[in-house]
């Protein structure tokens, strides 16, 4: 079955083109010119991932991003944020508030196609992969989710991706670079992209709670986790 993309753009020509280059690409998709309609459009039928432009009028993106990171059933729903160039800051809180990926207008249809197929891949679950524990903390890569003592996480994907990473590491240091590779993709490491590593890991610290304790920053580096507990 194909993927469902919500689009929430307020400028009807780039819309309209998004949405054209997307049916092309085989999926199935819904528009939104405004965050309040966005919100409704997924409480009522939740997508698969929602491409969210940051600015809408009333409502603005980050508000949208906010409000469905804090409900349990959009919790972990993919976000891909559009935003202008000029926006760095909005990028950054964007992150921190969940969203896994952006893409910078102008952008490319290729760009943005690209972006949605990495982040709908990392988002589904890997059958006949066995779980793993360190400590307390259990991740399920068969079912994409992870949990400290038994309780669920509410992990978005590019979350579980990098702890996912982190794991297959053993112990080993891995660059920012690397992790910009391995979990989203990037090619190469702009300041903005480095930040967009630190911004995750400080997020996945914190929902790990205790177990957060295990990622360990290694000066000028990276990260790596370990597995004797930090």
């Amino acid at each position: 079955m194909a993927s469902r993309v919500l689009i929430v753009e307020d400028e009807p020509d780039i819309r309209n083109l998004v949405v054209l280059h997307l049916q092309r690409d085989g999926y199935q998709v819904t528009s939104a010119g405004s965050g309040e309609e966005a919100l409704r459009q997924v409480r009522l039928s939740p997508p698969d991932l929602v491409l969210l432009d940051l600015m809408l009028p009333t409502m603005s993106g980050l508000e949208v991003c906010r409000r469905l990171r804090q409900e349990p059933a959009t919790a972990t729903l993919p976000i891909v944020m559009l935003t202008a160039k000029a926006d760095e800051v909005d990028k950054v809180v964007g992150l921190e508030l969940g969203a896994d990926d952006y893409v910078v207008k102008p952008f490319s249809p290729k760009e943005l196609l690209a972006r949605v197929r990495a982040v709908l891949r990392r988002s589904r679950p890997v059958p006949g992969a066995a779980p793993i524990g360190i400590g307390a903390l259990t991740i399920d890569p068969g079912t994409h989710t992870a949990a400290v003592g038994g309780e669920a996480l509410a992990l978005t994907p590019k979350e579980f991706d990098l702890l996912r990473a982190l794991v297959d590491a053993h112990g080993r240091v891995l660059s920012r670079e690397f992790l910009l590779d391995r979990v989203w993709g990037y090619a190469r490491a702009g300041e903005v992209e480095s930040r967009t590593v630190d911004v995750h890991v400080r997020r996945l610290r914190v929902k790990l709670g205790a177990e957060g304790r295990r990622i360990l920053t290694i000066k000028s580096v990276g990260y790596r986790l370990d597995p004797a507990g930090g």
